[in-house]
């Protein structure tokens, strides 16, 4: 009887949290009364899953500075624990806003490139820092749609 009881539950949860809203503004409505949110966001040409408050590091960004503000416009889902709002392919940057600021630009650890040609004495080691830009993800921020 605990056996059957405990496949039941999980039925009975899931049944609770499979309601479908009836339309995006309600949809949205869901997700902004949760307690904390994430997007999926396409950023240089990659995919990234970013909360509130994350680091981002990303290929080196030449045109920006330090303290700078950048807004993504390519979000790809956004969603809270229980619920999730996918685009078709992005959602609208007029309902969805995000901004990264520009924390450091850095460099990543020493790589060691060795050639060497057998038999002819001939070794060489190049080695090279990969540039990267460092960005702080700030509020993801779910406007009110007016009705007028």
């Amino acid at each position: 009887m605990l056996a059957r009881l405990a496949r039941t539950v999980p039925a009975l949860c899931r049944a609770v949290h499979t309601q479908q809203p009836a339309s995006t503004a309600a949809a949205l409505e869901l997700i902004r009364s949760q307690p904390s949110h994430y997007i999926i966001a396409n950023f240089v040409g990659r995919k990234y899953i970013l909360t509130p408050r994350d680091v981002l590091t990303v290929p080196r960004l030449r045109d920006v500075k330090v303290g700078d503000v950048l807004t993504l416009d390519e979000i790809h889902e956004l969603g809270s624990r229980e619920y999730t709002l996918r685009g078709n392919p992005t959602i609208s940057p007029s309902r969805v806003r995000v901004q990264a600021t520009v924390v450091e630009h850095t460099k990543g650890k020493m790589e060691f490139i060795f050639k060497k040609k057998r038999r002819k004495g001939y070794q060489k080691t190049i080695t090279h820092k990969q540039p990267y830009t460092r960005l702080r993800i700030g509020e993801i921020e779910i406007p009110i749609e007016s009705s007028s």
